[in-house]
């Protein structure tokens, strides 16, 4: 009896310093992306680029992160989960330097692409450590608590162009120098880091879509959803004749809407079980979709925004929580992978597509295109639960 319990304890025992290291990283990192992605959209605004073409340079970076995902795992095999994450954050703020150095849109695409490239191998990482370190009673509250973290860093970077203004390198530097942090964080935590898990069945990435298909269209939903309103929703906002820094400051309430939610849903999700959780997050994300054009234009769209923050990005902890629920070893280093794949292809598609649907039918293409991917993923869920 006293074996067992001892080794139950040590089961649910949380290690605090790793698991605090993982999520700093992750977070100085998101505040960088966070930035980037309206901060390049006022820049093309400002040149009088189309919706169409915002939307495709913002393609780019998921891009990156669809061709890097596939040589993750055998990467950080050869090179090291450490290594190869500080490597990882310093060519990133050499790409972000090479962006702000060109003010071409042309030259952007590829900048932004490597961007994305050298980006994806921070989250499938730090995702995997975390996934492998959490007792599985706590999963739900920490991997909201991780969700939310993460968000408010990247509610830091548009807060942070209210601040030092859209012009000029001041908000590039933020981003540069977030950049380089992260990279020196995980070599101060390096020591109490885990290692990556290799027991299981060899899973290639390509492998895991067939495991879980219902799973990553979650994620593609969510990294649509997501990456779609911070790349166009200046767009949006511009038709609507308002102004830069209520839209920057619109886009910050998006994503403490965001930060804040997670936890909630996560503890939500150990009550009613995580994909009931994603059901409900699903429908909501639709009915603010429908609302959105309603409410712009008085103040009731800053408690929409809030909640549409946190149910949208809620679809993918739910999803980051089924995935440590169903898979563990090199599954879950695969489906890490994957997951990085349908974020990036959620981003390459939806910010594109959107920005197409804005020219052929106006401004509101915005939330009738996200509303609809929304429906079409809580039909699915709908669906499976009768199947179950």
């Amino acid at each position: 009896m006293t074996a067992e319990s001892t080794t139950i304890s040590r089961e649910d025992r949380i290690p605090w310093a790793a698991m605090a290291g993982i999520i700093a990283t992750v977070t100085v990192f998101a505040v960088a992306q966070g930035l980037t992605y309206p901060l390049l959209s006022f820049i093309l605004e400002r040149q009088g680029m189309t919706s169409g073409v915002i939307g495709l340079s913002a393609a780019m970076t998921p891009l990156g992160f669809i061709v890097s995902a596939p040589f993750i795992p055998a990467l950080t095999r050869r090179v090291g989960a450490p290594r190869l994450a500080i490597l990882c954050s310093m060519l990133a703020a050499l790409t972000l330097i090479a962006i702000g150095w060109t003010q071409e849109v042309w030259a952007w695409m590829p900048l932004r692409f490597l961007l994305g490239f050298f980006a994806n191998p921070l989250y499938v990482i730090s995702e995997t450590w975390l996934l492998a370190i959490t007792p599985a009673p706590r999963r739900g509250r920490i991997m909201g608590l991780y969700s939310s973290i993460v968000s408010a860093g990247f509610a830091i970077g548009p807060l942070s162009l209210g601040l030092v203004g859209t012009q000029g390198w001041p908000p590039f530097m933020i981003g540069i120098v977030a950049f380089l942090l992260c990279g020196l964080i995980v070599l101060a935590v390096v020591p109490r880091l885990p290692d990556m898990p290799h027991e299981g069945e060899a899973t290639s990435v390509g492998g895991f879509f067939a495991l879980a298909p219902l799973l990553l269209f979650a994620v593609f939903t969510a990294a649509a959803f997501e990456q779609t309103l911070l790349s166009l929703f200046a767009v949006y906002g511009a038709a609507l004749c308002s102004a830069e820094e209520r839209i920057a400051s619109l886009i910050t309430c998006f994503i403490v809407g965001n930060a804040v939610s997670q936890i909630l849903l996560g503890r939500v999700a150990e009550q009613f079980g995580s994909r009931r959780t994603m059901l409900v997050c699903a429908l909501a994300s639709l009915a603010g979709c429908l609302l959105l054009p309603w409410f712009f234009n008085s103040w009731l769209i800053w408690p929409l925004v809030f909640v549409c923050g946190g149910v949208s990005f809620g679809i993918y902890t739910m999803s980051l929580i089924q995935l440590g629920e169903r898979f563990a070893g090199q599954a879950l280093i695969a489906g890490n992978a994957a997951f990085a794949i349908l974020w990036g292809t959620g981003g390459i598609v939806g910010s594109p597509v959107t920005g197409l649907a804005m020219q052929l039918i106006g401004h509101q293409g915005l939330p009738l295109s996200l509303g609809l991917l929304c429906c079409v993923l809580a039909l699915l869920l709908m669906a499976e639960r009768r199947r179950g």
